[in-house]
């Protein structure tokens, strides 16, 4: 009998446990996002090259490139006029694709999916963005 019992208790924690760790995951992929726009906001460019992943790093090795690449490949990143987090993914344990809703410097909307991954130190770094422009609603 109280093998049922554990068992019960397992089949309600485990799934409230799984959602917490998502949620806890979204709100930290969420931080990582949210702290680098606000550094491409302040002009704080290395805060903002902080955030990028080991693979933007190995393609963008210094600061000066990488906020070269942004501003001309990502002028909505880089200068919202306004932005909130969309739908989130947990790709894999560690592993997360985030969606962003941007009001862009032009006027128009668009979605960021942000892929971001656990590091060794336990903070989610970017790994890669891709821009759409579309049929969002006005943020």
């Amino acid at each position: 009998m109280h093998w049922i019992r554990c068992l019960l208790v397992l089949l309600v924690v485990a799934p409230l446990h799984a959602a917490h760790a998502d949620d806890a995951a979204a709100g930290a992929a969420q931080t990582t996002i949210d702290q680098q726009i606000q550094a491409f906001l302040n002009g704080d460019d290395d805060a903002a090259y902080s955030h990028a992943g080991p693979n933007i790093r190995r393609m963008f090795p210094t600061r000066d490139a990488f906020m070269a690449m942004v501003r001309k490949g990502y002028p909505q990143v880089h200068s919202p006029r306004n932005y909130a987090f969309g739908r989130f993914e947990m790709l894999a344990p560690g592993r997360i694709r985030q969606h962003v809703l941007i009001l862009g410097p032009d006027g128009k909307d668009y979605e960021a999916v942000y892929t971001l991954e656990m590091q060794p130190d336990g903070v989610f770094r970017i790994n890669a963005v891709s821009i759409r422009e579309g049929n969002i609603p006005s943020i």
